[in-house]
């Protein structure tokens, strides 16, 4: 996911991860797509506000290398037609990152998000492993729970949380109680309580000190130490001293903050450029983010002003 409320979180999760973990907008040949939901049913608007995918799905994921995750009763993957390329067969599925999408099936209780950027999935029984966009395995279903490929690796956990490469051989072994995705040369891990940051050798380079922490993105990183958030550089330096409630990415210089119980965005200086007024909000993909309001899901521009109306 990509903001961060003391782990509370809503639902667009994978389509900042997958923009940014594909260094660039979810783009769908020349346009770029973003999930909506219209009275319950989820589909896709393009940067305009314009529907191209009708609302369908139970449920649908960020577009990264053409295909979209969606959910039909199972998860599948669907092009930029809403054709389906891949039948729904899966428990859980992500977005495609460098060719590879982790998904896991096999029945068991419903999975869940793990509400973080370039997130690992939880639950919904069966082994995780790795697709490609034909469907085909690439990595066995072997692993507990599997996150996004970045830089050639992506976490996964077997037992505790470590890194594969693209092969399925250990990188970076199991030693870690949480991993997140490589971003900007760095991954976010947590050993015990606390949150820091290793390079592709596993070597922290930031030691284990916050409370909880994002990704990087443009050399800053948001982290929480107590009660509140704020952001640091590569050095672990801050730049943004802790002042916030809730904070997410950076991203088209603006990074959603919350003060109070409202979200806004603020700029590299740490200055609101968008007040405090929304429930929820998310980094901005493209020019666009996605924001709560009254229970309702919408996306606005960095102006503020509302593209796709709040719906729900």
């Amino acid at each position: 996911m990509v903001f961060y409320d003391t782990m509370k979180k809503y639902l667009f999760s994978s389509l900042f991860a997958a923009a940014i973990l594909n260094a660039g907008p979810v783009n769908v040949g020349a346009q770029s797509l973003y999930p909506v939901v219209v009275n319950g049913r989820w589909g896709f608007t393009d940067k305009a506000g314009q529907t191209v995918i009708n609302p369908q799905f139970d449920h649908a994921g960020a577009f990264a290398a053409g295909l979209a995750p969606v959910k039909m009763g199972h998860w599948g993957y669907v092009d930029a037609s809403g054709k389906i390329q891949i039948n729904p067969q899966f428990d859980r599925a992500d977005s495609f990152s460098e060719g590879l999408a982790a998904v896991k099936g096999g029945g068991g209780p419903g999975p869940y998000y793990d509400p973080r950027p370039y997130s690992p999935f939880h639950g919904g029984g069966g082994r995780a492993g790795f697709i490609d966009s034909s469907g085909k395995y690439i990595i066995n279903p072997q692993f507990d729970d599997a996150g996004m490929f970045s830089g050639g690796l992506a976490p996964v956990k077997m037992g505790r949380w470590g890194f594969v490469d693209k092969t399925g051989k250990v990188v970076i072994n199991p030693q870690f109680d949480k991993a997140l995705s490589f971003s900007e040369g760095l991954a976010t891990v947590k050993s015990g309580k606390l949150w820091g940051f290793v390079d592709k050798s596993g070597k922290l380079t930031i030691n284990p000190q916050f409370d909880d922490a994002g990704s990087f993105v443009k050399g800053l990183a948001p982290v929480r130490q107590g009660k509140q958030w704020g952001f640091i550089d590569p050095a672990g330096k801050f730049v943004i001293n802790p002042q916030f409630d809730g904070a997410g990415e950076f991203s088209g210089g603006l990074a959603p903050v919350k003060q109070g119980k409202l979200w806004g965005y603020i700029d590299t200086t740490g200055k609101f450029v968008i007040n405090p007024q929304y429930d929820d909000a998310e980094s901005f993909v493209n020019g666009l983010a996605s924001v709560k309001s009254a229970g309702r899901f919408g996306y606005v521009d960095t102006t503020g002003k509302y593209i796709w109306n709040p719906s729900k």
